[in-house]
């Protein structure tokens, strides 16, 4: 098991050939590029297009030419603020082409989740995502022995079938307006 940082991090996810794929378990994170606008969002409701545009920029090609991304993000009900900001940023995800998916916290298949978020590159590669106790992110155990991420395989699966699109989601659940 070799860990990467940050930096190391994104390469990695962004060298996906086929599919990626993240669990994220977190009510909270605490990205420090983020501040600004999760701040900015939970002042005003909104966000500002030009947060992701390069994201947008990035994904939106490789989607159309076959590559497939998604996430399910395992959520508290009632949302957090950052799962509040995270619905409001699905909408660019999803535009994009990005397959996002919400399992409420309380759904019976969560106890059979890991409680660790990770990424899954390709269905060969495994990312164990490691935070700091204030919810920093501070980088990923990178596993590769197949039984550990056969397992993580296992693991999408069952949180995909369970999930609810964010299109869905977002239309059935209350979210709250900004102030």
């Amino acid at each position: 098991m070799t860990f990467v940082d940050p930096s190391e991090f994104v390469d990695l996810v962004l060298a996906f050939r086929h599919t990626a794929f993240r669990l994220e378990v977190r009510d909270r994170y605490n990205e420090p590029s983020e501040a600004e606008v999760v701040r900015h969002f939970l002042d005003t409701g909104e966000l500002d297009d030009f947060y992701m545009a390069d994201w947008v920029e990035e994904l939106g090609p490789r989607i159309a030419e076959g590559q497939w991304m998604g996430r399910v993000r395992v959520v508290s009900e009632p949302h957090s603020d950052y799962t509040r900001f995270g619905l409001a940023l699905a909408e660019y995800n999803t535009a994009a082409g990005e397959d996002i998916r919400y399992l409420p916290r309380h759904h019976p298949v969560v106890a059979g989740l890991p409680d660790h978020d990770f990424w899954l590159i390709d269905s060969t590669t495994l990312l164990l995502l490691r935070f700091g106790e204030d919810d920093i992110l501070l980088g990923a155990d990178v596993v590769t022995d197949p039984a550990v991420v056969v397992r993580h395989c296992y693991y999408r699966d069952v949180a995909r079938h369970h999930a609810v699109p964010w299109s869905e989601y977002s239309t059935r659940v209350h979210l709250p307006e900004g102030p």
